[in-house]
């Protein structure tokens, strides 16, 4: 399984790519003939983009209320 460059601690973080990223494994978790293996691979690293997203937003909105 293929994972998205997003997070990589060299780059910038990329939110609209982690959302991007989260619509896609929705769709292959709605897929039928997707395997539980998968699934569950699949699961971790929608887990890992929450966590980015999550954390992205919280310094924004502090940054923003800095202001």
């Amino acid at each position: 399984m293929k994972k998205n460059s997003c997070l990589m601690t060299e780059e910038k973080f990329n939110y609209a790519q982690a959302m991007a990223e989260l619509d896609e494994i929705v769709s292959k978790v709605e897929k039928p003939d997707t395997s539980m293996e998968d699934i569950g691979i699949l699961v971790k690293r929608s887990r890992i983009l929450i966590k980015a997203c999550r954390e992205y937003l919280r310094e924004l909105r502090e940054d923003v209320c800095e202001e």
